[in-house]
């Protein structure tokens, strides 16, 4: 989403891409199968990247997901600046906090300033949200800019086609077993919400995560279905804590809900307060009562479900699409290289 949908449009405008990911669609199919990981091929792939490293000084500028060698000190993007090669770095997560928070001290140590010294040399540093840019700031940058995460509507066709919900509510949440331990927060909504005559629960990608007493219909996620999916829902949640990582979010299932014409539900942290619009595109709820309460009046009224819906299409439109987003990344990189 920070990268691969823009390839299209920039190369439209004569700004030549090539990638060079460092782990490979079989390490992302082993974690979230909870599969071992394969070493040798990590190994592999770190080998791969120093190369790529290596070979950068061909182009005119480096387009850096977060850090160049994770786990490792900033050496790659040291060398970047001792060839006087700029890069930008682009953050929709607080990974930062992947050190600096890290339960065990010598991580801390080694490796806690890291990231704020990859943002230090970096000749733009483009941030999700207003969180990830003040971290920015304040290691140091010498140019911050933000970026939100943004959908391409075209896959998100509007009127969507039917989802055959008839009269079921169906409370929907779209992830990864990395962000569903923040439905544990909910689980008094759910077991109540699930009560309520016609509603069901709807989790998309939650992996192995277990919530007790509530029952829920859950989809594996795919990059073909995920669209499809979210159309069956009636409502879309974000619940989060209010926490560091948290903070770091860019509310990207929000803005896949509204694309889809969907009214929202999420907790009042972090982005989430910038994407929904309390009583225009959803609801900001952060207590048990206030989200089943949202909830609850989202059942009641499917009226207000399709007038909340198209608002937050609207927002998408005007605000998080990629027809939007893409000239200005092509402006953001042109000047960066410049």
């Amino acid at each position: 989403m920070r990268f691969y949908q823009y390839l299209p449009f920039l190369e439209s405008r004569e700004i030549h891409v090539e990638t060079a990911a460092l782990l490979d669609n079989s390490y992302i199919r082993n974690l979230n199968s909870g599969s071992s990981i394969n070493w040798h091929s990590v190994l592999n792939s770190y080998a791969k990247r120093v190369w790529s490293l290596a070979k950068s000084g061909r182009f005119d500028l480096v387009w850096i997901e977060a850090e160049t060698l994770p786990w490792l000190p900033d050496w790659g993007e040291r060398w970047l600046a001792w060839k006087r090669l700029p890069y930008v770095v682009d953050y929709d997560d607080a990974a930062f906090h992947r050190y600096d928070l890290h339960p065990t001290a010598l991580v801390r140590w080694m490796l806690g300033h890291k990231i704020d010294a990859v943002m230090r040399r970096a000749a733009l540093v483009v941030a999700g949200n207003s969180y990830l840019a003040s971290r920015a700031r304040r290691a140091g940058s010498a140019r911050v800019e933000i970026l939100p995460t943004v959908v391409d509507l075209r896959r998100y066709p509007y009127p969507p086609p039917s989802s055959h919900q008839g009269n079921e509510f169906v409370i929907g949440w779209i992830g990864s077993q990395s962000t569903a331990p923040y439905l544990l927060a909910l689980l008094e909504v759910f077991r109540r919400a699930t009560f309520w005559e016609h509603t069901s629960l709807r989790l998309v990608g939650p992996g192995r995560l277990q919530l007790p007493g509530v029952p829920a219909e859950v989809m594996n996620w795919s990059e073909e279905s995920e669209v499809q999916a979210i159309q069956g829902f009636s409502v879309g949640i974000m619940p989060l804590q209010d926490d560091p990582w948290a903070l770091g979010k860019c509310g990207y299932k929000l803005i896949q809900y509204m694309a889809c014409g969907l009214p929202v539900t999420a907790s009042p942290v972090g982005v989430n307060c910038e994407i929904v619009e309390h009583g225009l595109t959803g609801y900001l709820a952060g207590t048990v009562a206030e989200w089943l309460r949202a909830l609850g009046r989202l059942r009641r009224q499917p009226q207000l479900r399709e007038e909340l819906g198209r608002a937050g299409r609207r927002r998408v439109e005007n605000d998080y699409s990629l027809e939007i987003a893409a000239p200005r990344l092509a402006e953001l990189l042109t000047s960066a290289a410049k």
